[in-house]
């Protein structure tokens, strides 16, 4: 028989891996002060731009002599960015355990033509970073958004490495602890764990990935939105506000409101402690039924913030159609938007538990998942 309607229902239905959720009460009300109809490179715009970049190396803990720019073009635009502008020195590997991995895998050995080793684990799994050869440029995402597979800590990168670390970290950035003394490029956008609109990416540079920009001269030709250096040196007003291209006032008035949330709620601990919750949420009740499991295998490198999960029940004839058909009954019951997996990814489910998702709604979303799996069972039995 199929579990009765549970009562509880999520108060904020909003589970999707991006954009996410927005932070909690928000209203288009916060957003009165955008300096909307005025230049960027106005002294108000500048301000603006300045203080995003501030405020997150406030709550980030980014350390004083890191460059942060606000670059066009959300994640992919500050991965590619770093891409085309460092890779070409020196050596490269390439890890991926995911779809956006495996797109910047297919970027350099296809569009740039670098001769790259690359590393690759299945979905679920992480390759192997002790075999890691980091005197070469490595490339990698910390948290993979479509796989819900996380790098567990940074202990396996020497602090002495000749190459470069890029690092891939929008869906880990404001919700996990990044080794900064370990990463030398860092990207991330606004619309993950912030909660933030999309179309911005940050673009975070330590001084040896500054040092590589200012003495290496690609040898293919950069477009304009990936230029980071005029005459060989790097261009410092992108590091202060003066954006490459023209932003979204409103989206940079958004990105603000959910910093100064971040900030009043006590920073990145609080924002950490937050995911941790939603992902316990999810974890506890994965654990105590036999037909759905996490995806990713190992404990130590689940994400706490995109939640893949499977279902495992012999008797689910077509995976993917189960699948879509749990996501549907949720999705018109109001009580879950936007949680299928990844198209690239194996069938199943993802939640995202981000900072700006409340725990309480996480939690009461399990029992929908159960019922919605059993209405499924049922089904499908009855159409046999």
């Amino acid at each position: 028989m199929v579990t009765a309607t549970p009562a509880a229902r999520p108060v904020n239905p909003r589970f999707s891996s991006g954009p996410c959720a927005k932070i909690p009460d928000f209203s288009v009300d916060m957003l009165a002060d955008a300096a909307l109809g005025r230049s960027h490179r106005a002294a108000i715009g500048k301000a603006k731009l300045k203080a995003a970049i501030d405020m997150t190396r406030e709550i980030l803990g980014v350390p004083a002599d890191y460059k942060i720019g606000i670059v066009p073009a959300s994640d992919t635009g500050a991965v590619e960015m770093a891409m085309w502008s460092m890779l070409g020195a020196r050596g490269v590997e390439m890890l991926a355990w995911e779809s956006f991995g495996a797109g910047w895998v297919t970027d350099v050995v296809k569009q740039l033509k670098l001769d790259a080793t690359v590393r690759e684990a299945p979905y679920g799994e992480i390759v192997d970073f002790a075999e890691v050869d980091f005197d070469k440029d490595v490339v990698f995402t910390w948290n993979g958004t479509t796989s819900g597979v996380r790098v567990a800590n940074g202990d396996a990168i020497p602090a002495d490495r000749a190459g470069l670390t890029i690092c891939d970290a929008t869906s880990a950035a404001f919700a996990m602890d990044l080794p900064w003394d370990k990463l030398d490029v860092v990207t991330f956008s606004w619309q993950k764990v912030m909660g933030g609109e999309g179309a911005h990416g940050m673009l975070i540079l330590s001084p040896r990935a500054v040092e590589r920009l200012e003495s290496y001269k690609p040898a293919w030709p950069l477009p304009k939105i990936f230029r980071l250096t005029k005459g060989g040196k790097l261009i410092e007003g992108i590091f202060v506000g003066e954006t490459i291209n023209t932003p979204s006032m409103m989206a940079v008035e958004d990105y603000l409101v959910a910093l100064d949330w971040a900030k009043s709620i006590g920073g990145l601990p609080k924002l950490m402690e937050r995911s941790t919750a939603s992902f316990k949420a999810v974890q506890d009740f994965v654990d105590a039924k036999p037909w759905i499991e996490n995806l990713a295998a190992d404990p130590a490198t689940r994400s706490n913030t995109s939640v893949c999960l499977k279902f495992t029940d012999a008797r689910i004839k077509d995976g993917a159609a189960f699948a879509k058909a749990i996501v549907k009954r949720l999705d018109k019951e109001g009580v879950a938007f936007d949680i299928g997996s990844y198209r690239d990814a194996p069938a199943g489910l993802r939640i995202w538990c981000g900072a700006t998702v409340e725990a309480a709604d996480v939690a009461a979303l399990m029992p929908w998942i159960e019922w919605a799996f059993e209405a499924e069972i049922e089904a499908q039995t009855a159409a046999a």
